[in-house]
């Protein structure tokens, strides 16, 4: 005997004089739906759940994008700062340069003061990356080679300044100034000697004029001899450093101590006519490591 199949029966009951209406349900096609309806539901509540969990963390994404986007406008900033500050060191490398260019054409290697380039750097500086390059990672690199760069032109700056001065050392302490004046009665090299009429080197400039009229130091200086000399009379030397020192001879009287520093232009000492002297004159001599120069190619008057 075949077995009964339970199921639901659905009346649907209209107005007036309509007939009423009958549906058979299978019960088991109403379990199904049911079953479908109660997954719907949960997973619709799952779903609720998860969105009102996310909801805290709405203003911390929002902040974390904020900061992304500052970190993006930072990053932007930097790049274009590192440009600049490339295109800075470049501009003093190419200055230092041409300072050291011109440096070298007035070289004075027996002074000590020839200026040769700089050292490099241990490692070779890498140049700027590809702009397509540009990134977070990259900026730890260029920011080491521009420190680098920038060390060595501070290098190069350093030795410049001490070079130039040096040269201002060199400039003050050069006799480039006439020690007094008067008429140059005889000048540097061979001649026949006033006294005796000898042909003999002379070492220096002879400048007549009257007894007392003042002699000035041609340049800075140290006092490191006054005294008397057999021909010259009261002489004054002055170590103007360098090598070089200056001698004044047939002085009447002088003005300054022993060790006493001097500055160009001071009153040192008076003409006068003492010593082998045919009348009243200043002997001034220029000598060089000891070796008797031209006075007159110091003096720039």
């Amino acid at each position: 005997m075949p077995r009964k199949t339970r199921q639901l029966t659905v009346l649907v009951v209209g107005q007036h004089a309509e007939p009423v209406r009958r549906f058979h349900l299978p019960r088991r096609l109403l379990l199904q739906g049911g079953g479908t309806l109660a997954a719907a539901g949960l997973l619709v509540l799952a779903t609720f759940v998860h969105y009102l969990s996310l909801l805290p963390e709405g203003p911390e994404n929002r902040e974390l994008r904020a900061e992304n986007a500052e970190l993006r406008r930072l990053m932007a900033d930097a790049k274009g700062r590192l440009a600049t500050i490339a295109a800075t060191v470049d501009r003093v490398e190419r200055y230092d340069q041409k300072l050291r260019s011109a440096v070298g054409r007035h070289e004075d290697p027996e002074r000590g003061l020839a200026m040769g380039p700089v050292a490099m750097p241990d490692q070779p500086a890498t140049g700027p990356a590809p702009a397509g390059q540009e990134n977070l990672e990259a900026l730890p690199g260029r920011l080491g080679s521009l420190l680098g760069e920038a060390q060595r032109q501070e290098r190069s700056l350093r030795e410049l300044q001490e070079y130039f001065d040096d040269r201002q050392s060199l400039l003050a302490t050069t006799p480039s100034i006439w020690p007094t004046h008067g008429w140059l009665t005889s000048d540097f090299g061979v001649r026949l000697d006033p006294v005796d009429a000898e042909r003999r080197m002379h070492e220096g400039l002879d400048v007549a004029t009257a007894v007392g009229q003042p002699v000035v130091a041609p340049s800075d200086g140290t006092v490191v001899f006054r005294g008397w000399e057999n021909g010259y009379g009261n002489v004054l030397v002055i170590d103007h450093g360098y090598g070089v020192k200056t001698r004044y001879g047939h002085l009447s009287q002088i003005l300054v101590a022993l060790g006493q520093r001097v500055k160009r232009g001071t009153r040192i000492a008076l003409v006068g006519n003492t010593g082998k002297s045919t009348g009243p004159h200043l002997h001034y001599e220029v000598r060089v490591n000891g070796v008797p120069e031209n006075p007159r190619k110091f003096i720039l008057e």
